[in-house]
């Protein structure tokens, strides 16, 4: 998973990525870092790339995509927001989600 440092990089990423995963954490949260790992167990699994980035050092991020709790799961298509997975998230249906993109379904 690669992490996204700033503003800019995000902007950058919405605005040229046609797919990707934003896996949004906070500090000092339990639940993100048992998540994270298990996400990041299928990362090779797709083509889509998976970013990270962490809310609380990005108040104008979390402003912007409002985001009121972590961890967040987002999936963008084209530039927008297609997909929001929050708090306890089901990696059964992440993996659904991300399968349908993979194989050009309509989401």
């Amino acid at each position: 998973m690669k992490t996204i440092n700033s503003m800019n990089e995000y902007r950058q990423l919405t605005s040229s990525a046609e797919t990707f995963l934003l896996f949004v954490k906070t500090d000092n949260c339990s639940v993100c870092e048992g998540l994270r790992p298990q996400i990041e167990l299928f990362e090779d699994d797709y083509e889509i790339p998976f970013y990270l980035v962490n809310g609380a050092r990005f108040p104008e991020l979390a402003g912007e995509l409002l985001l009121f709790s972590a961890p967040i799961v987002l999936i963008f298509h084209e530039g927008s927001e297609i997909h929001r997975f929050v708090r306890f998230i089901r990696i059964e249906e992440l993996r659904s989600r991300l399968d349908e993109l993979e194989e050009g379904l309509d989401v």
